[in-house]
């Protein structure tokens, strides 16, 4: 059909330039915080790219559904400007008979979402992880720089190595000083090396002096050694149990219900149902007077989707908290936004009607 065919390619032009304008806008804020996080020590320099591909595909549902909501606004928005739906209106066509082109064109999209949230969203997040943990978790040693003194993660130890080769393994010239509760050590070697045992790593020194004294007594003792063996990294395997749940699979969610696991099926679940809300709640939206200069329409769905989402989080926060239950936050939540949607199509559609009872009595008074 004309119209069916002519709302999809309008809405279709809107979605794709609307997704291009708001992908560069995040993907270039996620750059300069994943930057400043490598910047900091957080991650490590060259997994800049892939981590900044991982976070880019974690929240690409939810800028695919701010795009379509966009979209539907924007485009809409520019048929009510140039009176095109003023002629559908006068052609004997409803709001309502909006929503079929609308889902048409937004199904494709919507399996996308769904996919990236039950199979995308979990291994980008537990594949962001494991870049943190591994950088976080390496050792000391291949922390430092060599000729710069460098300070481990829990401030007690100062580094000072010349490294023999790229691979951050071998080093020598080794200077360590560490300061705890029990005192201060002086260690100096000719040379080190890393080992791994049982998922802790170790530095094995060789060939050099330890000078310590004692917090509690003050007493001095020095003892030089071939081989000695310093802890410098803690297990550089995360256990599964300590996972987040914005890690875990989707199916494994559904395996062990606990209250933090169904909060975030909650979500998951939510965000998907709250993407095709959106799309009854940008029809009602998009509709302005084409004789009015300005249009506010964007700026309240934008800040419809803001509350939107937001209530989603929330939603998710009390169901891992035990404050109700999955299923009245789903049916709730976003059973409430579908009937807005509803009941806002319906308002506009029948707007006029309404008003012409009190218009009439107007002007009964007035004559």
């Amino acid at each position: 059909m004309l119209f069916d065919t002519t709302v999809r390619r309008e809405l279709a032009r809107s979605f794709g330039a609307t997704l291009v304008v708001i992908l560069t806008i995040v993907i270039t804020m996620f750059l300069i915080r994943t930057v400043g996080q490598a910047a900091g020590g957080a991650v490590a320099p060259q997994d800049v790219v892939l981590l900044l591909g991982y976070i880019a595909l974690g929240h690409l549902p939810t800028m695919l559904a701010l795009s379509l909501f966009v979209a539907i606004v924007v485009g809409m928005g520019r048929m009510y400007r140039d009176s095109e739906m003023a002629i559908w209106f006068a052609s004997g066509l409803s709001l309502m008979r909006f929503v079929r082109p609308v889902l048409q064109m937004a199904l494709p999209v919507l399996v996308v979402v769904g996919l990236l949230l039950l199979f995308v969203w979990p291994w980008g997040n537990r594949s962001s992880l494991e870049l943190r943990d591994r950088y976080q978790q390496r050792s000391d040693l291949s922390r430092v720089a060599p000729g710069v003194f460098q300070t481990s993660r829990d401030g007690q130890r100062v580094f000072f190595v010349e490294r023999d080769a790229a691979d951050g393994i071998n080093a020598r010239n080794v200077f360590i000083l560490q300061n705890n509760e029990r005192g201060e050590s002086v260690t100096s070697a000719r040379s080190g090396r890393l080992e791994t045992v049982e998922g802790d790593r170790f530095l094995v020194l060789e060939r050099g002096q330890r000078n310590e004294i004692a917090a509690a007594t003050g007493e001095r003792t020095q003892s030089s050694f071939e081989t000695y063996r310093v802890l410098a990294g803690e297990s550089a395997v995360r256990a599964v149990e300590s996972l987040p749940p914005k890690a875990v699979d989707t199916l494994a969610l559904i395996r062990d219900p606990t209250l933090r696991h169904q909060g975030e099926l909650t979500w998951r679940l939510g965000l998907l149902l709250a993407a095709t809300n959106l799309l009854l709640l940008g029809i009602g939206l998009a509709a302005t007077n084409p004789r009015r200069a300005s249009n506010w329409n964007l700026l309240f769905a934008l800040l419809a989707f803001v509350v939107y989402y937001n209530l989603a989080n929330l939603s998710q926060a009390w169901v891992a908290g035990g404050r109700t239950s999955m299923a009245t936050a789903l049916i709730g939540l976003h059973g409430g936004v579908f009937t807005l949607a509803l009941g806002l199509m319906w308002w506009r559609d029948h707007a006029a009607m309404l008003h012409w009872p009190w218009r009439r009595m107007a002007a009964g008074t007035t004559s």
